[in-house]
């Protein structure tokens, strides 16, 4: 392949969950914008009909398949419509996530610990784990988990997230090491602080929000687009020799 068409997804069949809106709405229309099929993903079908629909109408090719990850049930029922569907899947991006509870982590209840563990660590790893059997079953593929820089350095009133997202962090590299030799590269996606309904608890709060401010070098936030360019890279040709990289997209956080 020549270094024109390094980016190019024609023919690719992608599946990007929490795609209704956000960093996943953007991951979703650029990667149908580079020629791959895409199945918009989120837990209501309407949702995700309305960014299916916009990108059928820009020219891309896109469905909506109703997902909520934190139910093993809905997990094992995507896939079967997409082996049944499509008979492959050549890109997972793992974008669904929960962060039910902000405030003090010892004071965390059950009920938002296991919501964010169903979804951010067990989902994940069984959203994984099927990729990468059809993706094995068919020569390869790319998976692309969203993890966060709260992962590495953990988030004030975020413990439980920061714990998953390191958790996140850590399967990237244990699915990475075994998925090797089956061509099935997996790769971890950090955001810095973006400006999506997720993170509104942190952009609205002008307190929070100067005191974040202090420790991103590039002082802004980042648009959601600015997310999917770097989940391209990872799911084309242009990274065929990265896997178990986890790339920050964070304005600078990790540097200070």
């Amino acid at each position: 392949m020549s270094n024109a068409n390094l980016f190019d997804l024609t023919g690719k069949v992608a599946l990007v969950t929490g795609a209704s809106r956000g960093i996943g709405e953007s991951i979703a229309r650029t990667l149908a914008t580079y020629g791959a099929h895409v199945i918009v993903s989120s837990r209501k079908v309407d949702d995700c009909e309305k960014v299916a629909s916009s990108i059928r109408d820009a020219g891309g090719s896109a469905e909506a398949v109703a997902c909520h990850i934190g139910e093993m049930d809905q997990i094992e029922a995507t896939w079967e419509h997409i082996a049944k569907t499509h008979g492959k899947l050549d890109i997972l991006v793992n974008n669904a996530a929960a962060n039910p509870y902000f405030g003090p982590v010892e004071d965390t209840d059950l009920g938002a610990f296991q919501k964010t563990v169903d979804v951010n660590i067990r989902g994940y790893f069984f959203m994984c784990a099927r990729g990468a059997q059809l993706m094995k079953k068919n020569g390869g593929g790319s998976i692309v988990n969203v993890a966060s820089v709260n992962g590495v350095n953990p988030g004030h009133f975020q413990g439980i997230y920061s714990v998953t997202k390191a958790a996140v962090i850590s399967m990237t590299k244990s699915f990475a090491m075994e998925l090797g030799q089956q061509n099935v590269r997996v790769n971890a996606l950090l955001p810095g602080l973006t400006d999506t309904k997720f993170a509104s608890a942190l952009t609205t709060n002008e307190a929070i929000k100067k005191q974040a401010m202090a420790h991103i070098p590039m002082k802004r936030v980042a648009d959601p687009d600015e997310m999917a360019g770097t989940v391209l890279y990872l799911v084309s040709n242009a990274s065929s020799y990265t896997t178990g990289a986890c790339i920050n997209a964070d304005g600078g956080y990790l540097t200070i």
